[in-house]
């Protein structure tokens, strides 16, 4: 199924982060022919009232000597002043004309403007523009028999991963290499997690963004490549989980879209990387947060109450879905939890509309977003042989046993292309492809159950068949007994586009005692082995390996032990 992206390719424009600077194309970037002209509109600032926005525009064609830029709001925007440009409005239509000073545009040149509006009810970005009548920020066809469907970019394909090498981290190869016997899985692809501003560059010595991505384009030769980064780093992050509590107060999504977005935007749009496959997977237990873990459920936190009530997840979201949606190269797949969270009936539909509403936030729209994410850094099992939904023991069914409590999915790849089929029916586009993390999620071992349980009761007979060995389906911090699941693969199921490494096996996710530390992250009981539990894992223990580190922190205990459970064995 072939899916057509309508991202608009203002990443051409280079626009520098905080600085809003426009910096000029250089001629015959990738995309320049086939693009007349681009044009990054940006809210800078919005109130209930009003709001002020820069347009920059990039000129691909010949040079001019005189421009004009026109738009039309599908709402009651009024322009009430600007700067830089002769503005006129007449109904929804805006013109705007160059000033004497800035009358010239050269080929591959940029010009910025301003201005501030009125407003009431939404403020969406106009869907399109025109620079001296030619539409902008859509392929004209000129790149010929690769051109693709509309507004879809000729580089970007329908699943990244088919066909394509995935990058080996090779700081992630080094340490697994060290371990006895981490040389079987050492080349295996895992993702590169962007988890604080610092990251962009490198922390203590490490390998910074543009330094992963020169060593994928030597990895790549002249094979197709596909690059993992985790886009982790939302204001509040992790409402419900002190462990990989971020830097970024709850107020602080300034701050978020200007020193963390927009730098990774700026490296990600750099015509060196175009030929890279860059998948983003963005904003891990984020969104799912705000259906399950605030109001008057038993699972509310007031940090996630905070969260959502001053709209910050959403916007963060939307925001790095429209401006890396904005790189031709690049394909979003927004995080979706995982069955034993947002199954239930009560999350499922919920989540899918969160989800919606996000990807319409700040200028994104549905279109930014290849395909959704779930198990991230979980321990789901991808499939459990052994029982399905449909089951009865005991006179009861499936969905009464206290390991399924009522929840429609027993599994990540039934829960996986169920969810699609929601996603695809509030709105996304048909082609939305799926990823499943099977980083930790295999439960091989001596004690992974040969076939089903005892029909005695409901409880016997899943409990003896079941392959996820957690204590309670709400245990995520450092489990015992884990294994490494399938391997890193595309095209494994039908809507799913890859089973993906995203965590990189012997990562910590979280200390089980209190750790100082600079990088933002609490202490979070249930990564304490002698925790009885919360609302959250049904008040059991939490299953937690011990004497671990801070999460992200290397976990030789945790290594060995994924090694000696993995599913499929090494």
């Amino acid at each position: 199924m072939s899916r057509t992206r309508t991202a608009i390719l203002a990443a051409l424009a280079l626009v520098a982060g905080a600085s809003g600077t426009a910096l000029a194309v250089v001629p015959g970037d990738v995309g320049a022919a086939a693009v007349p002209c681009t044009v990054d509109y940006k809210v800078q600032n919005q109130w209930d009232t009003g709001f002020t926005a820069n347009v920059t525009v990039t000129n691909n064609s010949a040079a001019k000597s005189s421009w004009s830029v026109k738009w039309s709001y599908a709402g009651n925007q009024k322009i009430t002043s600007g700067w830089n440009a002769k503005l006129s409005q007449s109904g929804a239509a805006v013109t705007a004309a160059n000033e004497s000073y800035n009358a010239q545009l050269a080929t591959g040149g940029s010009v910025s403007f301003g201005f501030q509006g009125s407003y009431s009810g939404t403020n969406a970005v106009p869907a399109t523009f025109t620079l001296d009548g030619v539409t902008c920020n859509v392929d004209d066809g000129s790149t010929g028999p690769g051109n693709p469907g509309p507004g879809g970019p000729a580089n970007r394909v329908d699943n990244p991963y088919n066909g394509a090498k995935v990058y080996v981290n090779p700081e992630w190869r080094a340490k697994a290499a060290a371990e006895p016997g981490g040389s079987r899985i050492a080349n295996q692809p895992t993702g590169v997690w962007l988890d604080r501003i610092a990251a962009i560059n490198g922390v203590n010595g490490g390998m910074g963004l543009r330094a992963h991505l020169d060593e994928a384009l030597r990895q790549k030769g002249s094979d197709e490549l596909v690059v993992q980064l985790v886009i982790y780093n939302l204001p509040g992050r992790d409402c419900a989980a002190l462990a990989s509590n971020g830097e970024l107060k709850p107020d602080e999504i300034d701050k978020y879209k200007t020193q963390y977005i927009d730098p990774i935007k700026a490296i990600l749009a750099d015509s060196k990387y175009a030929s890279l496959r860059i998948v983003t997977t963005v904003e891990i237990d984020s969104l799912p947060n705000l259906v399950t873990n605030t109001g008057s459920r038993p699972t509310a936190t007031p940090q996630c109450d905070v969260m959502k009530a001053n709209g910050n997840y959403v916007k963060g979201v939307g925001y790095a879905l429209n401006k890396l949606g904005d790189v031709p190269n690049v394909y979003n797949y927004v995080d979706a939890g995982h069955h034993g969270w947002i199954g239930w009936d009560d999350n499922f539909g919920a989540s899918a509309n969160t989800f919606k509403e996000a990807a319409t936030a700040e200028g994104a729209t549905v279109n930014d977003v290849h395909g959704f994410i779930t198990n991230t850094a979980n321990y789901s099992a991808l499939k459990e042989n052994n029982f399905t939904i449909n089951d009865s023991a005991g006179g009861k069914s499936v969905r009464e046993s206290k390991w399924v409590d009522w929840n429609r999915y027993v599994d990540e790849l039934s829960f996986a292309q169920a969810f699609r089929n929601q996603l695809v029916s509030v709105g996304f586009p048909s082609g939305i492809g799926m990823l499943i993390d099977t980083s930790r999620n295999g439960w091989g071992g001596t004690a992974r159950p040969a076939g089903p349980g005892p029909q005695t009761t409901v409880d016997t007979y899943v409990d003896g068949g079941r392959y996820d060995r957690r204590i309670h389906v709400g245990n995520w911090c450092n489990q015992s007994g884990a294994g490494l699941g399938e391997r890193p693969q595309a095209n494994p199921a039908a809507g799913i586009d890859a089973y993906v490494w995203m965590k990189p096996p012997g990562e910590s996710d979280g200390s089980s005692q209190f750790i100082e530390n600079d990088e933002g992250k609490g202490f979070d009981r249930m990564c304490d082995p002698t925790y009885t539990g919360n609302p959250r894992n049904g008040n059991n223990m939490s299953g937690a390996l011990p004497n671990s580190p801070l999460s992200g922190h290397w976990f030789s205990a945790q290594f060995q032990e994924l090694m000696k459970n993995a599913y499929p064995a090494l």
